[in-house]
């Protein structure tokens, strides 16, 4: 698979950003008012049932609805979030769920949380291609390259079984200046708590090596399903308030 190169990036403190924005000497970056472009994919592999799919659905609108969530979104008026919403499972199966909306005001945010609600569930097929989601996401990605920050969000509940190896891809993404973060989810009904905790942490430490890159890339580990709303709730702020806070400082 061939990526598309993206073109030298100079570094930039926050004072002299400032200034040659005051000035004009970088009108690109004046010009571009996309702070964060955010890619989130979304496991709709075998293992992943039809009220799992649905958990996973909601909790997505109650992350993008928690007010610490909604207050960072909204930061910085001038300078807002755009997202994309993909699922993906098997090496040719990715469907676009929300295409890029700019994340400028509540009702933004409200309509993509009202389509999310009626979204039903397509057939997929049960491979795990993890690789090939990341690759697509990348691409998305790609499509904003005028946004200060770009962030690949891969939620999945098992390691990739199908397609390249997720390791093969990391350092070729990560080097088009995209963080990939991953939200690992665990078994909701294991035979013991012990079982439970071994699981998520062996999975954890699979997408620490595998899957993430870029400059704070992390895991976050959802216990289950049902404890995905929380999860992903945890790491949109820390995905969304770390890059606000950078920038105010």
């Amino acid at each position: 698979m061939l990526f598309p190169t993206q073109s030298r990036r100079v570094k930039v403190s926050p004072r002299g950003l400032l200034l040659a924005l005051t000035v004009g000497l970088i009108p690109q970056l004046a010009q571009a008012n996309c702070r964060q472009a955010l890619a989130l994919g979304l496991d709709v592999s075998g293992s992943v049932d039809l009220h799992e799919y649905r958990l996973q659905l909601d909790g997505l609108v109650t992350a993008l609805n928690s007010p610490d969530v909604v207050r960072t979104i909204l930061a910085m008026p001038s300078a807002p979030i755009d997202i994309l919403i993909f699922e993906w499972s098997g090496p040719t199966d990715q469907a676009i769920l929300v295409p890029w909306t700019t994340l400028s005001d509540l009702n933004s945010i409200s309509a993509i949380s009202e389509k999310l609600a009626r979204t039903e569930r397509r057939s997929a097929t049960p491979g795990t291609a993890l690789g090939v989601a990341m690759t697509v996401g990348a691409q998305f990605l790609d499509e904003r390259a005028h946004c200060w920050k770009r962030t690949l969000d891969i939620s999945g509940d098992g390691k990739s079984n199908l397609g390249p190896r997720p390791r093969h891809l990391k350092d070729a993404i990560g080097a088009r200046g995209i963080t990939v973060n991953a939200l690992v989810i665990g078994t909701d009904a294991p035979a013991s708590d012990d079982r439970r905790q071994t699981e998520i942490g062996e999975l954890s430490a699979y997408f620490q090596a595998e899957v993430i890159t870029g400059p704070g890339a992390f895991v976050q580990t959802s216990l289950g399903f049902e404890d995905y709303a929380d999860a992903m709730t945890r790491k949109l702020r820390r995905e969304l308030e770390d890059f606000v806070m950078g920038r105010l400082q």
